[in-house]
C-alpha cells in the first residue's frame, strides 16, 4: 500500500494535453514523466514503447486511442496528466478528459501550426471553460516557424497568445530558448538528454528580438490590471513577482494564453513548460465552486475537504485483473476504501472496493482520496460514464458529459453460434467504456449493428474484441448513418378506431409537422385546449411520435430536426387508452411526414489533405470524384494544404487512394462537420438498395 503524504490543495495541478494528430502529445508526455523522475527511461512512440500508449493497438499504429492518466511530482507540486488522442475518431476521449481537468496544454506543431483537429479540441476546451497554455513543439523540424504559429493561434483561434519564451534558432539550428521573464538564454545539454541546462547571457544577435518580445509581455501584463497599467505608463519596472501574478490570474480567467516552445523529441523546452504549468494553470483552490442540482435547485460545492463528498465518473475501463475500473474526479470532500457512496444519477448505493492512483495501465493502491484527486475505483459495477457520486445524506447531481452521435455503422456476427453469448458480453463491455460506441439489433435484417465515429474507431473496437475477449467477429460493409428530415410544414389528423367484442380502441389526434434548423433536433409541443384530449394521454402521443421517428417513413432512417405540435383531437370515455393514442400518433406522424417533401441527409466531413505540390492536381481531382467541394488551398512550408467538404459515404478507403496517387507522400485528416441533403438521384438509389437488403433478410 502506497504511503500517502497529502499534497496541499494549492499544489495540485490536473492537466490535459490536447492537439492535432501527430503534433507530439505522447512524446511530450514521455518527457514530462522522465524529467519529473516518474520514469527512468524515455519511451518513444515510433518504437512502440511509450508509457502512455500502453494498448497493443496504440503501439502498433503509433497513435493514441485512449486517454491515459498518470500522476507525477514537479518542484513540490503534484501534477495529474491526461494524454488525449488526436484522431477525430476518438473525440469522446478528449471530451471526457476536458470535462474533469482544471487546465490544459494546447500542443501545436511548429510546421503545421493550427490544424483542423487543433481547432476542434480548442473549441471543446472553450465549451468547458478550461484555462490553457500553448506549447509549440517540433522547433527542430524543417519549416518550423514559432512566430508564424503564434500569429495563427491569435487569428484562427481568437486567443490572446503571449510568448513567455522565444526560440534560439530554428530547424537544425534550434539550440534552446530565451526566458522573457528573467531575460536569460537557456541551453539544454544533449549528454544527459536535456535533464540539465544552463542559463547564459542572450546572444548579441538576438538581443533586440528578445527586448521586443519582453516589451510585448510587459504590455500584455499592463492590459490585464489597472495598477500594472499605471506603473507601465509611468515607466516603472515591473517585478518578476508582479509579472507572474498578473499572467497567472489572466490565464486562469482565460484572458491570456502563455506560449512556450521546444522540441520534445530532442529533449528541449519541457522543463520550462512544466514551470509554466505550475506558475500559470489553476489548482482546485483557484476554481469557482462546482454547481449541481438538488431537488431541481442549484447547489454549490466548494473545492474543499470540509464540504460533502461529490465526484464525477468520467471514464469506465475493463481490466483483466481488476475487473471494471471507474475513473472519477473528486470535486469536494474525502472518501476511504470500504466506504458506501451514493450514485445520485442512478439512485443506487455502491461500496468502494479499492482506490487506485493510475499510471497509464499500472496502478498504485491508496487508502483514501480527497478533493482535487483523479483516481480509479474498483467496485462500482452499476456506475456509467457521466454519473455523479456523492453521499446519500448530501445528494447532488453534477452536469454530465455530452458526447457526439456516431456517424458510421457496420453489421457484425460471431464466427459460430457458440460464440453468440461471448460476443454479446464483449460488445456490452466495450459499449460501457465508450459512450460513442452503440450496439443495436436490427429487427428487419436480424443483424447486430455496431455504430461509431469512423472506420478506424470501429476497426479498433473489433480488434479489441478479438484480443481482449477472444471473440472473432465477421463484419459487414460500413454503413453511413443517414438521417431524414421534412422540408415543408404539414397539418393533418388521424383517427385510430378498432372495435372488437367488448372494449375497443379509440384515439383521434390532429398535429402539425414543421422542419426546424439543421442540428436543432426534435421538439414536441402540446397546444391542445379545453380538455379535448385528457392530459394523461399527451405523453403517449409523444411516445408514438418518437416511435415513428426511429425508423422514418421515407427511407427507414431516423427522423431529425422536426417540431411536432399537437393542437386538437378527441377521445372516448371507455375505448380510449394509452396504447390507442401511441398507435394513433405513430400513424398520424407517418402519413404527414411523407407529405412534408422529405429528403435524405448524409454526414459531410471536413477533409484536409497535405500534399507536395507535384500531386496537387491528382489530390483535388480525387476529392471532386468523391463529390467533394474544395473550399480553399493553403501553403504549409514546402507542402500544399487542400481543405474540402466530402460526404462520408465517399471517403471509405480514401487512405489507400491518397497514398497511391501521391506515392505515399500525402496525408489526410477528417472530422464530422454537418449533415447535408443527398442529391435526389443518389437518394433514390440508396433507398432502393435499403429496401432490397431488407427484402433479402
Amino acid at each position: 500500500m502506497a504511503e500517502q503524504t497529502p499534497t496541499p490543495l494549492d499544489h495540485i495541478r490536473n492537466i490535459g494535453i490536447m492537439a492535432h494528430i501527430d503534433a507530439g502529445k505522447t512524446t511530450c508526455s514521455e518527457r514530462i514523466l522522465f524529467y519529473s523522475g516518474k520514469t527512468h527511461k524515455i519511451g518513444e512512440v515510433h518504437d512502440g514503447a511509450a508509457t502512455m500508449d500502453w494498448m497493443p493497438q496504440e503501439q502498433e499504429r503509433g497513435i493514441t486511442i485512449t486517454s491515459a492518466a498518470t500522476t507525477t511530482m514537479w518542484d513540490g507540486y503534484r501534477v495529474t496528466l491526461i494524454d488525449t488522442p488526436g484522431h477525430v475518431d476518438f473525440t469522446a476521449e478528449v471530451e471526457r478528459s476536458l470535462r474533469v481537468i482544471d487546465g490544459a496544454i494546447g500542443l501545436f506543431c511548429a510546421v503545421g501550426g493550427v490544424q483542423p483537429q487543433s481547432e476542434q479540441v480548442w473549441r471543446q476546451s472553450e465549451k468547458y471553460s478550461v484555462p490553457k497554455l500553448a506549447f509549440i513543439n517540433k522547433m527542430d523540424r524543417t519549416g518550423a516557424d514559432f512566430f508564424e504559429v503564434v500569429t495563427e493561434i491569435k487569428n484562427t483561434l481568437g486567443a490572446n497568445a503571449v510568448p513567455m519564451v522565444i526560440p534560439i534558432g530554428k530547424e537544425e539550428n534550434f539550440k534552446g530558448v530565451i526566458d522573457l521573464i528573467n531575460m536569460k538564454a537557456v541551453h539544454y545539454h544533449d549528454a544527459d538528454r536535456g535533464q540539465s541546462y544552463e542559463e547564459a547571457e542572450i546572444p548579441a544577435e538576438m538581443l533586440e528580438t528578445a527586448k521586443h518580445w519582453r516589451a510585448n509581455l510587459i504590455e500584455k501584463c499592463a492590459e490585464q490590471n489597472d495598477a500594472m497599467l499605471e506603473k507601465f505608463i509611468e515607466g516603472a519596472t515591473l517585478t518578476e513577482a508582479e509579472i507572474l501574478g498578473t499572467i497567472r490570474k489572466a490565464t486562469i480567467d482565460r484572458r491570456v494564453i502563455p506560449v512556450f516552445c521546444g522540441a520534445a523529441f530532442k529533449n528541449k523546452g519541457i522543463q520550462h513548460l512544466l514551470d509554466g504549468v505550475i506558475r500559470y494553470l489553476p489548482s482546485p483552490v483557484d476554481l469557482a465552486p462546482i454547481i449541481g442540482l438538488h431537488d431541481e435547485k442549484n447547489e454549490e460545492r466548494k473545492h474543499s475537504e470540509n464540504d460533502p463528498f461529490s465526484a464525477l465518473a468520467f471514464k469506465i475501463m475493463s481490466d483483466k485483473h481488476m475487473g471494471k475500473l471507474t475513473y472519477m474526479r473528486i470535486y469536494s470532500g474525502k472518501i476511504n476504501v470500504g466506504q458506501v457512496i451514493y450514485n445520485s444519477s442512478q439512485d443506487k448505493e455502491q461500496r468502494i472496493g479499492r482506490l487506485l492512483r493510475m499510471h497509464a495501465n499500472r496502478q498504485e493502491a491508496i487508502e483514501s482520496a480527497r478533493v482535487g484527486d483523479i483516481v480509479a475505483v474498483v467496485g462500482l459495477q452499476q456506475t456509467k460514464t457521466g454519473d455523479t457520486l456523492c453521499i446519500e445524506d448530501h445528494p447532488i447531481v453534477l452536469e454530465s458529459i455530452e458526447f457526439p452521435s456516431p456517424v458510421m455503422s457496420i453489421s457484425i456476427r460471431p464466427e459460430s453460434r457458440a460464440e453468440d453469448e461471448k460476443m454479446g458480453h464483449a460488445l456490452h463491455s466495450l459499449a460501457d467504456e465508450d459512450p460513442t460506441f452503440l450496439v443495436s439489433f436490427d429487427d428487419e435484417t436480424k443483424e447486430t449493428i455496431i455504430s461509431g465515429m469512423g472506420e478506424l474507431h470501429l476497426e479498433i473496437l473489433v480488434d479489441r474484441m478479438k484480443r481482449e475477449f477472444a471473440v472473432v467477429g465477421q463484419v459487414g460493409r460500413p454503413e453511413v448513418a443517414y438521417r431524414e428530415a421534412g422540408t415543408t410544414p404539414v397539418k393533418g389528423q388521424h383517427k385510430h378506431v378498432k372495435q372488437t367484442g367488448g372494449r375497443g380502441q379509440y384515439a383521434h389526434v390532429c398535429m402539425i409537422i414543421e422542419p426546424t434548423p439543421p442540428g436543432s433536433g426534435f421538439e414536441f409541443v402540446n397546444a391542445v385546449k379545453g380538455g379535448r384530449i385528457p392530459t394523461q394521454y399527451i405523453p403517449a402521443i409523444e411516445k408514438g411520435v418518437v416511435k415513428a421517428m426511429v425508423h422514418g417513413p421515407f427511407a427507414g432512417y431516423p427522423v431529425v430536426d422536426v417540431r411536432v405540435t399537437v393542437d386538437d383531437g378527441s377521445f372516448h370515455e371507455v375505448d380510449s387508452n394509452e396504447f390507442a393514442f401511441i398507435e394513433c400518433a405513430r400513424a398520424c406522424f407517418k402519413s404527414l411526414f411523407l407529405q412534408s417533401h422529405p429528403q435524405l441527409l448524409e454526414p459531410v466531413m471536413s477533409v484536409e489533405v497535405v500534399t507536395p505540390e507535384d500531386y496537387m492536381g491528382a489530390v483535388t481531382g480525387s476529392l471532386c470524384q468523391r463529390r467533394g467541394r474544395v473550399e480553399s488551398m493553403d501553403e504549409q512550408g514546402d507542402y500544399k494544404v487542400v481543405h474540402a467538404f466530402v460526404p462520408l459515404s465517399e471517403m471509405f478507403g480514401y487512405a489507400n487512394t491518397v497514398r497511391t496517387i501521391s506515392q505515399g507522400r500525402a496525408a489526410f485528416t477528417m472530422h464530422f462537420e454537418h449533415y447535408e441533403a443527398v442529391p435526389f438521384a443518389l437518394a433514390e438509389t440508396i433507398i432502393e438498395k435499403r429496401r432490397e437488403a431488407n427484402k433479402i433478410h
